[in-house]
């Protein structure tokens, strides 16, 4: 399915880091009737654009879902209170809360007649006992099942992927659904208690080199491993998953490049052209043992996968989060470009 410059698009979420350059990859595509919904103030977006109708809304409310949604034809729901590891493991409740955002948008688009409806999911909807060895294979889409996700955010998602698919076979609501692995970039999160880890190492390191320390914290051994996700390559797969007209089931939007977050340190003391001593933190929060992503799924459907590589990535984000730290910037001040100066 494809949508005309002209049609109604909907972006949930848009105050955040995934909803921004989602907002900005639209407007740049040409779409004249783009509507930004987010709870939080417009001050503290971290993108936000004159082209889009921008709106100050709490999506838990069925009510403003229905403002939300209103006329539009495609509807992305990226709105979640969500954040790193130190934020889902501390706050399983208000993760569990996401729930209703995504309830009453279905809802809404059911009797809203929207055409297309996309639900942002997560890698922690996946069985943590596919995750014990820093050295498993990649996940793919059917090991979410036996169920036993991230207690919380995890047991969210995945209950939210069931409800697309029964609005598919109950209602006729075309849905789609991602899994995102570790989707990171500048524009976001970097401090606060909900960045995850890619920016919350780049942080570390940028604080480090400017103050003239020399350690960095690391939670847990630095031995986990994982994939990280450039969100230009995010952009693209949302979009192509959007499209499609056979990709009714949750697909895996991520990057199989492995890395120990060890090595992850390493790749942004390269970048900042430092050596910090590594001071380990075994008690702090630090997810499953390994995680990965299968794109087998995501070749097959769209003869394509996430190539950004690491270091690159990595680079770019490393390099806004060092500016912002040196400008002294606050983390929550919004951001306003201009489209051509946009960088995703």
């Amino acid at each position: 399915m494809t949508f005309s410059e002209s049609d109604g698009i909907a972006v949930c979420g848009a105050g955040g880091f995934l909803g921004g350059h989602l907002v900005a990859d639209l407007i740049r595509r040409g779409h004249r009737n783009v509507r930004a919904v987010d709870i939080k103030p417009l001050e503290r977006w971290y993108q936000r654009f004159p082209e889009s109708e921008n709106l100050v809304l709490d999506l838990s409310d069925r009510a403003n879902c229905t403002t939300a949604v209103r006329d539009a034809v495609a509807v992305y729901n990226l709105a979640a209170d969500m954040g790193g590891m130190g934020f889902i493991e501390n706050n399983r409740a208000l993760c569990m809360l996401n729930v209703l955002i995504n309830t009453h948008l279905l809802m809404a688009a059911r009797e809203s007649g929207v055409s297309r409806f996309f639900f942002s999911s997560s890698a922690c909807v996946y069985a943590r006992d596919r995750q014990v060895d820093p050295n498993a294979p990649g996940l793919k889409e059917d090991d979410a099942y036996p169920a036993m996700p991230e207690d919380g955010y995890g047991w969210e998602k995945l209950f939210s992927e069931r409800m697309c698919r029964h609005f598919i076979e109950d209602f006729g609501l075309s849905t789609r659904v991602a899994r995102y692995h570790n989707v990171y970039g500048p524009h976001g999160t970097y401090d606060g208690g909900r960045e995850k880890a890619p920016a919350a190492i780049c942080r570390k390191v940028a604080a480090a080199k400017l103050a003239g320390r020399n350690q960095i914290e690391i939670w847990g051994s630095g031995e986990q491993t994982r994939s990280f996700t450039f969100i230009d390559d995010c952009l693209y797969g949302t979009q192509a998953i959007m499209a499609s007209e056979t990709a009714s089931f949750p697909v895996n939007i991520g990057s199989s490049e492995q890395v120990t977050i060890n090595q992850l340190v390493d790749i942004v003391e390269d970048i900042a052209q430092v050596r910090l001593e590594r001071r380990y933190d075994l008690s702090a929060p630090k997810g499953v043992n390994g995680r990965n992503s299968d794109n087998t799924q995501i070749k097959d459907l769209l003869g394509w996968e996430p190539s950004t590589p690491l270091r690159v990535g990595m680079e770019r984000t490393y390099r806004w989060i060092f500016d912002e730290l040196k400008s002294g910037r606050l983390k929550d001040t919004v951001v306003n470009l201009p489209l051509g100066n946009l960088s995703l």
